[in-house]
Parts: structure tokens; C-alpha cells; sequence
């Protein structure tokens, strides 16, 4: 049995920026997610469910387990010398870690610390998602915002934890995508799935019909046709959606699917950020073999102008999201 030390190590090669950096940099993350992962098994037992009073810089309502969650990944990665600064999706700004060892650290990181947070308390999947960039300002110097403005095509490692059945933690860093299980006898994630590849046709798409009404119209055209029978292409498709983002992302990465976010009447810029979701689950999902665009363009080459910007999302197996994708353009055509 393969731990994620071990794999890491063996795959040192993959990571052309540094020598057991990425070693480091994922032990952090990996304690952090040992933390979580605890206290989200004991959450009924311990003070932690509900709202804790305060929303997020994107005004919603912030849960104890997502103040709780960020500040353990927070400290965890803190602690190392290789990390200068974070964003999160839970701090209104970047945040600079502070002395000389964070001046002279190569890298910065970008994490939704506890994604899908609102289905904690009723024991639902929920997930911790990370994204890794080699800083962009002078070694020596303090870090700014322009440093976490940066393309995901840029990204050198990202992935995200899934607690749920069982704990796995799945990452990229541009080598394929690897999943490893949390076996708590040994207090280790290990190897469970290597390689893991999109299946070359999905069968399940994945999307909040509640607000059919509010989609633009080719998000809807997609829906018909995912509801329409026919043989050859596996048709009528199965709607599932648990409303977390790495929950349902991680089953339609195995099963094979797609996850769309569309922007809504309420949401016209989209829902999900594009730093702290979007970018990572696209690096994650283009190095299995899908795709991941906002409707008209790779999510990996746009370029962002604002820590918490928003974008629409729809990703998966390739196929399937060139499909919402041609839907879209025709509709839009025929808006004019």
C-alpha cells in the first residue's frame, strides 16, 4: 500500500519547479485535512454546525465549520517555509504571511476550505478545494494581490478533498490525476486510484433544476436534449445533484457526467469563483480528459481581474460539455 508521501516522492520528477517542495506543500495541506476531516465526524457531537453570525466577502452566510476549516489549513500552511500567502474563499483579502522565511517562499496558495458547507448539518459530502501558483513578485519581497491574479493555466498543482463515505484526497500536478483514501488505522491517505481518466461517455449531467426558470436559453435546450431518449448515444441521461461541487464533481469524474453552473437571473456573472473552484477543478478535469469552459471559453485562459471573481461552470466528460457548449452558441445566434 502506496501512501501520498511515498507517491509524491516517487513522482518528485513531475514537479519541474522544485525538490520535495511539493512534498511539503501537500503534507500541509494534508494535515489540514486530517484536522477537518475529524471534526466534520464529530460535527453532531461537538459546537461547530450552524452559522457562526458572519458572511463571506461574498455576503453568505458563513458556517463555524467553514471559519473552522479555514483557519486549520490556514496555520498548517503557515507553518511551512514554503508558502508566502494565501486567499480564501472565506478572507476578504490575500492574506501575506508575515517574517523572511514567507519573503523568500516560492509559492502562494488559493483554497475554498470547506466547499458545499451548507449541507454539513445534515450529513451530506462536503469537500476542501486547493490550488497551488509559484509566485510572480521578486524572491525577497513581500507578496501582493497580482500574485493570486493569475491564469489557471498557470497553476502547478491543485486538488480538493472529499469527505463523505470515505476521505480521499485527489490532486494534479499537470502529470495526470491520482486519488488517495484516508485509512485512519494508519492515520495516512493512500494510493486508491492512479491515473484516474474520465470514462469516454458520461451518462449523468448535474445541475440545480430548481432554477430552470432563471437559465439562459441554450442551459435549457441542453436539458431537453439530456432528457430525450435515444439509444445511440445512452440517452435519456440521469439528473444527479447533491450540491457540492466537489461531491459532484468527484462522481462524474468516476462515473462519467457533467457539472454546470450557468449564470442565472440572479446570478448573471455566475455563482462559483473562479480562483478558488473554478480554476482547480478545471486543471483537475482537462488532466482526466474533460473539459471545463464558461459557456464560450476554457476556464484555464481567462484572465482574472478580481480576487473573488465569479464565473459560470460547466465541466466534465469532453464530450458532453462541447454539447452545452454548441447549444449555447446556437442559441445566442438566434437571439439576434
Amino acid at each position: 500500500m502506496q501512501t501520498l508521501g511515498e507517491f509524491i516522492v516517487k513522482k518528485e520528477h513531475d514537479f519541474p519547479h522544485a525538490t520535495g517542495e511539493l512534498t511539503a506543500l501537500l503534507s500541509a495541506i494534508k494535515l489540514g485535512a486530517k484536522i477537518i476531516n475529524r471534526d466534520i465526524n464529530k460535527a453532531g457531537l461537538l459546537n461547530i454546525l450552524g452559522a457562526n453570525g458572519v458572511t463571506n466577502p461574498q455576503g453568505e452566510a458563513q458556517t463555524k465549520l467553514d471559519e473552522f476549516a479555514n483557519g486549520a489549513l490556514k496555520a498548517a500552511l503557515e507553518a511551512r517555509t514554503e508558502v508566502a500567502g494565501i486567499a480564501s474563499e472565506e478572507e476578504e483579502d490575500v492574506v501575506i504571511f508575515k517574517g523572511e522565511k514567507a519573503k523568500n517562499a516560492k509559492y502562494v496558495v488559493l483554497m475554498d476550505p470547506l466547499d458545499g458547507s451548507s449541507n454539513i448539518d445534515v450529513n451530506v459530502s462536503v469537500g476542501t478545494i486547493f490550488s497551488i501558483y509559484r509566485r510572480t513578485t521578486a524572491i525577497g519581497l513581500p507578496i501582493t494581490e497580482t500574485d493570486f491574479l493569475q491564469r489557471g493555466r498557470a497553476q502547478i498543482a491543485a486538488g480538493y478533498i472529499v469527505y463523505g463515505s470515505s476521505t480521499m484526497l485527489v490532486y494534479t500536478t499537470g502529470c495526470g490525476v491520482h486519488a488517495f483514501t484516508y485509512d485512519p488505522s494508519l492515520g495516512e491517505f493512500c494510493l486508491s486510484h492512479e491515473a484516474v481518466r474520465y470514462p469516454t461517455q458520461g451518462h449523468i449531467y448535474s445541475i440545480n433544476e430548481g432554477n430552470y426558470i432563471k437559465f439562459p436559453l441554450g442551459i435549457k435546450e441542453y436539458i431537453k436534449y439530456c432528457q430525450q431518449e435515444d439509444e445511440a448515444t445512452g440517452r435519456p441521461y440521469s439528473s444527479r445533484y447533491i450540491g457540492s461541487l466537489v461531491a459532484d464533481f468527484h462522481r462524474n469524474l468516476l462515473k462519467g457526467g457533467i457539472y454546470m453552473y450557468p449564470e442565472t437571473a440572479s446570478y448573471p456573472q455566475g455563482k462559483l469563483r473562479l480562483l478558488y473552484e473554478c480554476n482547480p477543478m478545471a486543471f483537475l478535469a482537462e488532466q482526466a480528459g474533460g473539459k471545463a469552459t464558461d459557456g464560450t471559453r476554457l476556464i484555464l485562459d481567462i484572465d482574472p481581474t478580481e480576487l473573488h471573481q465569479r464565473s459560470p461552470l460547466f465541466i466534465g466528460s469532453q464530450s458532453m460539455v462541447e454539447k452545452v457548449e454548441q447549444l449555447i452558441a446556437e442559441s445566442s445566434k438566434n437571439t439576434f
